[in-house]
């Protein structure tokens, strides 16, 4: 795939829009190529991880770290299967796989105390101290039927997440 949307084939895009499972219209495709060009500032077809966070958007969020940690940097497939997640079609499986990744900050398919604790640094930054933090994070995990031993997986993750109206979109705006 090239580096402007006039290299974008037809093919590209039924090919794109299979890999993200339909998250995206053929449209909005085509929109999020165009972007990821304007971001791909060396025109070598891949984003490096600190050229996503030029992203105001997702500058700001506190878990940009956590969800970049996911990937170096981004070809255009990568780009739309990471924000994928985000999509009003994504089915609630998806963004709960994609959270549990988020979670799973050492990448062992677990999630453990330690994991949750660390996002949840990220999340409260200064406004909670680390005892605060643990003691919340204890009470969470005792109310959900979890100890701060156990190790959550993604079974656990769809089981507490799984019934849940799990808002996670963002617009694709569309020329």
């Amino acid at each position: 795939m090239g580096n402007t949307s006039s290299m974008l084939t037809q093919y590209d895009i039924e090919e794109v829009q299979q890999h993200c499972k339909n998250a995206f219209t053929q449209q909005e495709i085509v929109s999020l190529y165009q972007r990821f060009c304007q971001l791909d500032r060396n025109n070598c077809g891949f984003i490096p991880s600190d050229e996503f966070l030029s992203i105001p958007e997702f500058a700001v969020n506190p878990l940009s770290q956590s969800m970049l940690r996911l990937l170096d940097g981004f070809n255009f497939k990568e780009f739309i299967a990471f924000l994928s997640a985000f999509s009003p079609r994504a089915t609630l499986q998806h963004k709960i796989e994609f959270i549990f990744k988020v979670y799973d900050t050492d990448c062992n398919g677990k999630v453990s105390f330690d994991d949750m604790l660390t996002v949840l640094r990220d999340l409260t930054g200064q406004y909670m101290s680390e005892q605060q933090r643990k003691e919340v994070l204890a009470q969470v995990l005792e109310e959900a039927g979890y100890t701060k031993d156990s190790f959550l997986v993604l079974s656990d993750f769809m089981k507490i997440l799984g019934n849940s109206d799990l808002k996670m979109e963002a617009e694709v705006p569309v020329d």
